[in-house]
């Protein structure tokens, strides 16, 4: 029994950076509305510039400007504890307060789609900068700061005390802000607001000032505890970011995204939880070994929605954005060209570029999964490439260790991605917009731990993972590689034909009685079910639809490169990819192409690092920065702006222009 107290109170310091991070949720939406998935990688890089500070340097964060500023020359120094964390509480207010002002205060009224894109956007940006400032996000070691002499409590019972002082730390900072939130006047207000945004306006008070001062605060108190918190692990560009950030979820979930004092509890318990799950694992042979600790928060989050249903308060707030459009497909000349000018450049360019159009036909297949079910059916997932990996890890399963030959073994492994799919929609039936998000990204994280991470199916990691063969039929060896032959053109032609049968597919789907109920159960779930719509099978048939298509994706890649690594299909990859299809026009065919010229790696970014090779090692931070853009301006990505200016001109030859507000579907 002592080993598990001990386990437990281990588990403290994880439970308190859960905490902490799950308050800062709980600040910024009390205050704004907005549940900001970008706050752990906010924390993250508050966290970095301390550490740099105590090395006598402060990290730029705007491309083109020299990386850091040293103190003192080329013989800087530390500039010393009070310094050091000053500085970076300061960096973490003026961060909060950019990220409200630049990006979410326009997407106030945006839908909720827009407002998870441009989150996901700042995260491609912070995490990018760590990277590019911190020799590629590398972990670092950072001078302990808070006391870590051991605490023996019995004989057998000895932990380190700098967990439970972090602990302490944020229940203090907990109790501050809850009579903040009672006694003072700010706390009033963003309580009001909260309550009724319209009528704390009637009343003469600035919701827009309240959710800049909860950003602030949010990024303060984050930031803080991830200073703290540093010395205790090793400090990277994921751990605040992935590791730490959906537990806060499941904490603010239980919170229900306003108590103070249920998600602090709560991030302590999920945090003890887990430290004993690591012991559960060493003692019972019975135990599951991998994803156990990691889907904890899974199943919190799970239970506590399907007790307590919607969880995210409404906010008396008027939208007047709509979700993007998804008109019916127009083929034009240029949609039978296009294939033609790939498929040429496939046979004629050269190596390099031949791989960037390889990635952003593989960006155009992953990013038609979003337009079945974002852009058709009105619902976010964030754990698409967790679908493509498990599609990629089963072709490997069943090609190499069960020798099933192509076509069949990667339509297998699409049917077992698909049933993943499924699975993960069941809570579509009752959820939608950032609810469902939540579940999903939490979901992303299980399956990417439970599965990717585990030997069974990934193999001994050190071979480079779970090996695929090349794709044959009839003889033929259409694979990327074979022999000395690399970069072969007809792995290009193979994944072009797939591509295009993938297009024509969904572009029908669009036009047939299963897209137009999806399309009704997106606009009116209740209209839906009273024209006779069977709801949740709809729903459901769009999450297989869409699994599916990423599982399509995800045996491309696992084609491409002979093998399959937890690298690839991580909780990251599928945010990138949410982004780009939006980016690219999720509501539309066009879009997912357009998006697959855009996406890292593709075409575009090819095409750019030619023109200047200094483009190259920021193009995910562009990427980035243009999808907070594009979320703003025209959340109808390019091909929807594209759209609208063939249709102005359209118009305006006509006589009988209209104009089209940004941001409104016609």
């Amino acid at each position: 029994m002592s080993d598990y107290v001990f386990f437990l109170l281990l588990g403290v310091g994880a439970g308190a950076i859960i905490a902490a991070l799950g308050l800062g949720l709980v600040i910024a939406h009390e205050g704004s509305g907005v549940v900001n998935v970008a706050q752990g990688a906010m924390a993250t890089w508050v966290a970095y510039v301390y550490a740099d500070l105590r090395n006598g340097a402060y990290p730029f964060p705007i491309p083109g400007l020299p990386a850091r500023y040293h103190f003192g020359g080329s013989r800087a120094g530390d500039v010393g504890f009070l310094w050091a964390l000053g500085g970076a509480l300061l960096t973490a207010a003026l961060l909060g307060a950019a990220v409200y002002y630049l990006v979410f205060r326009p997407l106030r009224r945006a839908p909720t789609l827009a407002k998870v894109v441009a989150s996901v956007g700042v995260v491609i940006m912070l995490l990018s900068l760590v990277e590019r400032r911190f020799e590629g996000g590398s972990s670092i070691r950072v001078d302990p700061i808070l006391p870590r002499d051991p605490w023996r409590i019995t004989d057998d019972i000895v932990v380190p005390r700098d967990g439970l002082w972090l602990a302490a730390i944020v229940i203090a900072i907990g109790v501050a802000l809850w009579a903040a939130s009672r006694f003072t006047r700010i706390g009033l207000v963003t309580r009001a607001a909260a309550e009724n945004e319209k009528g704390a306006t009637l009343l003469g008070w600035s919701p827009e000032s309240t959710a800049a001062a909860s950003f602030v605060l949010a990024s303060v108190v984050c930031g803080l505890v991830a200073v703290l918190a540093a010395p205790m692990l090793q400090l990277g560009s994921g751990v605040f970011t992935i590791g730490f950030l959906v537990p806060a979820l499941g904490a603010a979930l239980i919170g229900r995204f306003r108590s103070i004092g249920a998600t602090i509890a709560a991030g302590l318990a999920i945090g003890m939880a887990q430290s004993v799950i690591v012991k559960l694992q060493n003692d019972l042979s019975w135990f599951p070994q991998y994803g156990a600790r990691e889907g904890l928060p899974f199943l919190v989050i799970i239970i506590t929605m399907a007790f307590r249903g919607e969880q995210l308060p409404e906010r008396g707030t008027v939208d007047t954005w709509r979700l993007p459009g998804a008109p019916a497909v127009q083929l034009r000349s240029t949609a039978f060209l296009l294939p033609v000018v790939v498929a040429g450049a496939l046979l004629f360019a050269g190596p390099l570029m031949r791989g960037a159009l390889m990635t952003s036909i593989i960006g155009t297949v992953m990013a038609l999964s979003f337009v079945v079910l974002s852009g058709f059916g009105g619902q976010t997932s964030l754990a698409q490439a967790a679908f493509a990996g498990v599609a990629g890890f089963a072709l490997s399963k069943l090609a190499t260790g069960w020798g099933i030959p192509f076509p069949i073994a990667p339509l297998l492994a699409v049917a077992v991605a698909t049933l993943f799919g499924v699975v993960l929609g069941l809570p579509a039936l009752r959820l939608r917009g950032t609810d469902l998000a939540i579940v999903t990204l939490a979901g992303g994280v299980a399956i990417t731990e439970f599965v990717f991470k585990n030997p069974t199916f990934v193999g001994d990691a050190s071979t480079g993972g779970a090996k695929v063969p090349n794709p044959e039929l009839f003889g033929w060896d259409f694979g990327l590689v074979r022999g000395s032959a690399s970069s072969r053109p007809v792995f290009g032609l193979f994944l072009l034909l797939v591509a295009v049968a993938l297009v024509v597919l969904v572009a029908n789907l669009r036009r047939s009685a299963t897209g137009r109920r999806i399309l009704a159960v997106r606009s009116n779930e209740r209209a839906a079910a009273s024209a006779g719509v069977h709801v949740a099978g709809t729903k459901l048939v769009g999450f297989a639809l869409s699994a599916s298509l990423a599982a399509v994706a995800g045996c491309l890649v696992a084609y491409r490169f002979g093998s399959v690594s937890d690298a690839s299909f991580g909780v990251m990859a599928s945010l990138t990819a949410l982004a780009f299809a939006y980016l690219g026009g999720v509501g539309t065919v066009g879009g997912a192409v357009a998006s697959g010229m855009l996406v890292p790696s593709g075409v575009v970014f090819f095409l750019l690092s030619r023109v200047s090779g200094k483009v190259g090692p920021w193009e995910t931070f562009i990427g980035g920065a243009v999808l907070v853009a594009m979320a703003i301006a025209q959340p109808e990505g390019v091909a929807g702006a594209w759209r609208h200016r063939r249709r102005r001109r359209v118009r305006s030859a006509d006589g009988s222009a209209v104009a089209v507000p940004s941001g409104v579907a016609p």
